[in-house]
């Protein structure tokens, strides 16, 4: 049976009761519970026009934000929906995790969580924000912040709240000095030496040499490298993802997408002797896929498994913690090469916005922590140079 929409929200019908008409009956979706399931609020009445008088003063209801009191929307319930419905498509697999997580970690559940929409208020979240701080660090009550203050944000426009509490409470500011690691110049070699003839050793080099983000590196293609002008484009990105179906199932794989920021979009000088090496590299390559046949899937990856798949995202990181234990080195992250690359252009006196168009940085405030890491030397540097100014002989 065909519905009647009114002012494009929520549906009239008939109410048909064993093959007879009882009056009729309206419904509006009002958000998904926490199974992911449709919820929706019905009205029932003899006429259509009582019916739809019901629907217009519920929805007015809602956009004044004053829903009745039986109204049990939850903030979990919501942010949800707005999740799953309004967000699923504009963000990256990656952001859409990290909301989710949001979701599962601190909302569902929580003691703002559990409360109706129409409840909410600034004091509940500073409330629940301060308590957060005894167990966990500024950073992660920010990032819950950052990503519920759109939730609200649609909901205030919806008209389901009076006003964007995220924006109405106080977050701590975060004075821990975030600390960056790298390999200094001399580990920087003995790793060097010690990864020669290792499978990833290309992998490596182009990480040290060019700053890529490991993503990147993965998402290389042979067609971005130009080896006449010896220098490589970075156009896409790798990421392992976990992908949410709103029933919860949960499925972990590589993707291909595009960069970070557009800021990411850059071309990265390759210095000539490594540039040698990826040429031996990409020979070798050409061998094992003519010693492999039609099994190998040529997607032109320049680093790829011995089928042509992108190699595991993880391997890389694996690798490089067993080589420099292995060197009596602190362990790193694979990223502090990205790090180690932007300190040796600041120790060669490579000028900040160089290094920030290199990295591929949006923001320089980015590119100068790095840089801070580098200061001490560079001051010290500089007051020796001042004392030569004051330099006097005396008689």
């Amino acid at each position: 049976m065909a519905g009647k929409r009114a002012n494009g929200e929520g549906t009239i019908v008939k109410n048909i009761r064993n093959g007879v008409q009882k009056g009729w009956r309206a419904s509006i979706t009002i958000g998904r519970d926490k199974d992911g399931k449709l919820k929706r609020k019905e009205f029932t009445g003899k006429t259509q026009q009582e019916v739809k008088q019901k629907l217009e003063q519920y929805k007015k209801e809602m956009l004044l934000g004053t829903l009745a009191t039986d109204d049990k929307i939850t903030l979990e319930e919501w942010y949800y929906t707005w999740l799953f419905e309004y967000r699923v498509k504009d963000l990256k697999p990656k952001s859409f995790e990290k909301y989710e997580g949001i979701y599962r970690n601190y909302i569902k559940g929580s003691d703002i969580g559990v409360l109706k929409l129409k409840d909410l208020r600034a004091t509940h979240i500073q409330r629940y924000y301060n308590k957060l701080q005894e167990t966990k660090p500024i950073s992660t009550i920010k990032g819950l912040n950052t990503r519920l203050k759109p939730c609200l944000g649609e909901a205030e426009k919806q008209g389901y709240i009076q006003k964007n509490y995220c924006k109405m409470v106080t977050i701590p500011k975060d004075n821990k000095s975030k600390e960056i690691k790298v390999l200094s110049l001399l580990e920087q070699r003995k790793f060097i030496g010690a990864i020669q003839g290792h499978k990833l050793e290309i992998l490596f080099l182009i990480a040290l040499s060019t700053g890529l983000r490991l993503g990147e590196l993965l998402g290389l293609k042979w067609t971005d490298i130009d080896f006449e002008a010896s220098n490589l484009t970075v156009n896409r990105t790798i990421q392992r993802v976990t992908q949410i179906s709103k029933d919860g199932t949960r499925v972990s794989k590589l993707i291909e997408q595009d960069p970070k920021t557009k800021n990411s979009n850059r071309s990265v000088p390759i210095p000539k002797d490594i540039l040698i090496k990826l040429k031996l590299h990409k020979k070798e390559q050409s061998k094992h896929k003519l010693y492999v046949g039609e099994i190998y899937n040529n997607n032109n990856y320049v680093f790829a498994d011995e089928l042509g798949n992108p190699i595991d995202d993880k391997r890389p990181g694996r690798n490089l913690k067993t080589i420099l234990k292995s060197l009596d080195i602190e362990p790193i992250k694979f990223h502090a090469l990205r790090h180690t690359y932007a300190t040796r252009l600041f120790e060669a006196k490579v000028p900040p916005k160089t290094v920030q168009v290199l990295m591929g940085h949006y923001d320089i405030s980015i590119t100068m922590d790095i840089y801070t890491h580098v200061m001490e030397d560079v001051k010290i540097e500089a007051v020796d140079k001042l004392n030569d100014i004051f330099k006097y002989k005396i008689n």
